[in-house]
């Protein structure tokens, strides 16, 4: 993917469908969204952002809302493995804590792999830190490790 220019970030919308299921192909399978998924999260209650170069879709972030809830739950990070390492799951993190103030959210959640080093680290740079851990979460039987962050804080700030 050249990387002409600066990212665009963006709602994403039901025209991005096909690119999103094509982003998700460099996922383990057992972690990939398929087609009607994607279509059910940008029609239901979730904020979803997308960054691209080119035109060329390189990263999603996709929040779920609770109605009722002052918790936003940070449901998916994608981002194209050629872009990976440029500050772009960051600033798509920084794109949805964003909306989720904008909505009345006071708290963003996320679950990662346990296993999933490089991902806890990006979180924990950008202020997350472990509340839990829930043994089984994923269906290979991994625990998953639930980070959460105060919204307010700005990205990198630490409590």
């Amino acid at each position: 993917m050249s990387q002409v220019g600066e990212p665009i970030f963006r709602l994403a919308t039901r025209g991005d469908l096909d690119a999103l299921v094509r982003l998700e192909e460099a996922f383990p399978e057992e972690d990939r969204f398929n087609r009607r998924t994607w279509r059910r999260l940008l029609a239901g209650n979730t904020i979803a952002h997308v960054a691209e170069y080119n035109g060329t879709l390189a990263g999603a972030a996709v929040l779920l809302l609770r109605y009722g809830s002052r918790i936003a739950r940070l449901y998916t990070l994608s981002v194209c493995p050629e872009m990976r390492g440029k500050g772009l799951a960051s600033q798509l993190m920084l794109a949805g804590e964003n909306s989720a103030k904008e909505k009345g959210c006071d708290r963003m959640r996320l679950e990662a792999r346990e296993s999933n080093h490089t991902a806890i680290l990006l979180y924990e740079r950008s202020g997350y830190r472990v509340i839990a851990r829930v043994a089984d979460y994923y269906p290979n039987g991994e625990t998953a490790v639930r980070m959460e962050k105060p919204l307010g804080m700005s990205l990198g700030e630490k409590r």
